[in-house]
């Protein structure tokens, strides 16, 4: 007989599953249920719908030949059943058996199984607040939320709107609901920055300063409190520091593994609430896979088990189920945690772990930062990019790096290199500042901007500099009558004397003239320099250093960082 395979959900582990093991396993029966109408689309698209650049809703369950990936296409082109609108409600592991429910029709059955596969997904994550069942209260998830936002657009009905949650999806929907229909939006996030987790505070800052420079609020260390509304349609957002008029709010703080079923039915599932799983994505029962959004996964950094809802890794993780369910032995041994995202007129892009996480998880972490030119200086078209290297003190050990750059495909190809260093070694900062970069003037430097982040860090942890972020050296510089620091501006001169004329206390050196002018450098008192991008400052330093100065610290990224925070002397 052949074996009957069922897989639960239907966006993006789900059908690559079913469809690998079909091609594998002609003869399986394979049956794929999901509870909504939509199978197998694109939901990190969903934005870029919202804000007219996809101009179809069909193009997000199409293929690269503009099929749509319904029901039928299932059926006719990967001999796979779908019964959509059909909600799994328990797993029996005795009787191999899936009870399931149509959500249209309440009619209940069985479904035996031999092999079985939970791709579940995750729900939104929304705050127990008064009101958050009003209309027009909606998540970005689903593709009819995503037609209803896009008509409301269209119609005129939305001028305000309030988004809940800093992070990818809340600043995707800002940006798109900004840009494209002109709606006066305003993002809440109820920690002390946007983008958590993946930014460390100074390059989210650059994210928010890049929100806030296009008219979308940013309110940080803010908590929603209730919503309300008129009529049964939200009106307004109260928060625990000010009222926001809304005519749509949107919840994309964050999401809630769906492990549930898994619970239940005696697998085991980790305390966050996602299914476990080994490294061919078997779950503690040897019959039943799982992967996607529902499940808990190795990370590669910490060794520790982590969480990471990405489409990207969902497909990945669908091939090796699909794999193994015909036989194979496919292994997903874990994730590094690589992402992007695009906002305004800049891109960030990250992989691995954060300074203050990295911290959290034991390691004695440092970050340093660079401003540098994705292309040669030279070359005509180039964009200044910032790099964020994590490493850890004792071992050199790099932990991640973060960055941002208005070109986004010159930031996600430095990402992207050192990710897979990070996925297949641990690798240290020696690694990175030898990491081999494909050179030629339009595409980098002959010293790329990876290269020299490595040699940044090398230099701290000999202890040739101490290195400030932007912000901190503002803060410094802020201070400056309590902590008596003395400030030097190493850029050219042009550039130092017209600050120095409205702050006396900014002092114009540029680094040609450090050596002649070291007398009005005063030893006994600390000192703060900066020039354009860290690297004038840095031999400005040097020589100071020659000269006894030595209680010195320099500001990585120099007033190129600085301004993409939104700050200023």
């Amino acid at each position: 007989m052949s074996e009957k395979i069922l897989v639960v959900g239907g966006v993006a582990l789900g059908p690559k599953a079913a469809a690998r093991c079909k091609r594998l396993m002609p003869e399986a029966e394979v049956t794929l249920v999901d509870e909504n109408v939509f199978i197998s689309y694109g939901g990190c698209g969903i934005p870029y719908y919202v804000s007219g650049e996809i101009q179809n809703l069909d193009d997000l369950r199409s293929t690269p030949y503009h099929t749509v990936r319904d029901a039928e296409f299932f059926r006719d082109m990967k001999g796979v059943t779908v019964r959509t609108q059909t909600r799994a409600t328990a797993i029996d592991r005795a009787a191999k058996t899936l009870a399931v429910k149509n959500v249209v029709t309440g009619q209940e059955e069985k479904l035996p199984y031999d092999k079985l596969v939970l791709a579940t997904g995750a729900t939104p994550r929304v705050p127990p607040v008064e009101g958050k069942d009003l209309k027009n209260v909606l998540s970005l998830t689903r593709l009819e939320a995503a037609g209803a936002i896009r008509s409301a657009c269209q119609e005129g009905k939305i001028t305000e709107a309030v988004i809940v949650g800093g992070g990818f999806i809340g600043l995707e929907a800002a940006v798109a609901l900004a840009d494209m229909w002109g709606v006066k939006c305003s993002v809440v996030e109820m920690v002390d920055q946007i983008l958590p987790g993946v930014l460390s505070h100074s390059v989210a800052q650059m994210a928010a300063h890049d929100c806030v420079s296009h008219s979308v609020d940013v309110y940080t260390d803010e908590k929603v409190v209730r919503l309300e509304g008129k009529d049964g349609t939200v009106s307004k957002v109260v928060t625990d520091k000010r009222e926001l008029n809304a005519q749509l709010v949107i919840f994309a703080a964050g999401f809630i593994p769906n492990g549930q079923i898994a619970k239940e039915a005696g697998l085991d599932v980790a305390p966050f609430g996602a299914i476990v799983v080994d490294q061919h994505m078997r779950t503690s029962d040897p019959s039943i896979y799982a992967g996607g959004d529902c499940v808990a996964i190795k990370n590669l950094i910490t060794g520790k088990l982590g969480y990471l809802p990405l489409g990207s890794m969902a497909n990945r993780q669908g091939r090796v189920i699909g794999t193994n369910l015909a036989g194979g032995k496919a292994n997903f041994h874990g994730y590094v945690g690589s992402w992007a995202v695009k906002l305004f007129d800049m891109s960030f892009c990250g992989v691995g772990l954060t300074v203050d996480n990295a911290r959290k998880e034991g390691f004695d972490a440092i970050s340093v930062s660079v401003e540098q030119f994705d292309h040669a200086h030279f070359y005509p078209e180039k964009a200044m990019m910032t790099l964020e290297l994590v490493v850890d003190k004792a071992t050199s050990r790099v932990l991640g790096m973060q960055g941002a750059c208005a070109d986004g495909d010159s930031l996600k190809a430095r990402v992207d290199a050192v990710a897979a260093a990070l996925q297949y070694s641990k690798p240290t900062v020696e690694d990175i500042s030898n990491l081999e970069i494909a050179y030629a003037p339009p595409f980098a430097s002959a010293m790329d901007v990876v290269n020299v982040v490595g040699n940044v860090a090398d230099n701290v942890l000999a202890g040739r500099f101490t290195p400030v972020t932007g912000d901190k050296f503002m803060e410094l510089w802020k201070n400056r009558k309590e902590n008596h620091v003395f400030f030097i501006d190493a850029r050219p001169a042009a550039a130092g004397r017209a600050v120095q004329e409205k702050h006396p206390d900014w002092h114009a050196i540029p680094l040609e003239e450090v050596a002649a002018r070291i007398n009005e450098v005063p030893k006994d008192r600390p000192v703060a320099i900066i020039c354009n991008t860290g690297l004038r400052a840095y031999d400005s330093l040097l020589v100071l250093a020659r000269h006894g100065v030595t209680d010195v610290v320099n500001s990585t990224g120099g007033m190129q960082a600085v301004l993409k925070m939104g700050l200023s002397v």
